[in-house]
């Protein structure tokens, strides 16, 4: 599935994604793949996941969490290109 990071606190290690499917899942710091741990600011980045239902009615978490990388934009990489640091 895919969605967008709603917010996480890196400190707390935990927070919420939206679903392209509208759908509000929780997702905890173990929820996230290797190498895609997320970063203090992420509220908006695009993300990946699967969706895991919880027994009763407890609310579904997100796993195998990984943020999409989106491409450079031109200006980030006419910085770089300059020896400035990108974006």
């Amino acid at each position: 599935m895919e969605g967008s990071m709603l917010w996480f606190n890196v400190d707390k290690g935990y927070g919420y994604i939206q679903s392209d499917a509208d759908e509000r899942l929780y997702v905890d710091s173990t929820g996230f793949l290797p190498g895609h741990e997320p970063p203090p600011r992420c509220k908006g980045a695009a993300v990946t996941f699967e969706r895991q239902a919880q027994a009763g009615e407890g609310e579904a978490h997100a796993i195998g969490v990984a943020f999409i990388v989106q491409g450079d934009s031109r200006r980030a990489r006419l910085r770089h290109s300059r020896g400035g640091s990108s974006l």
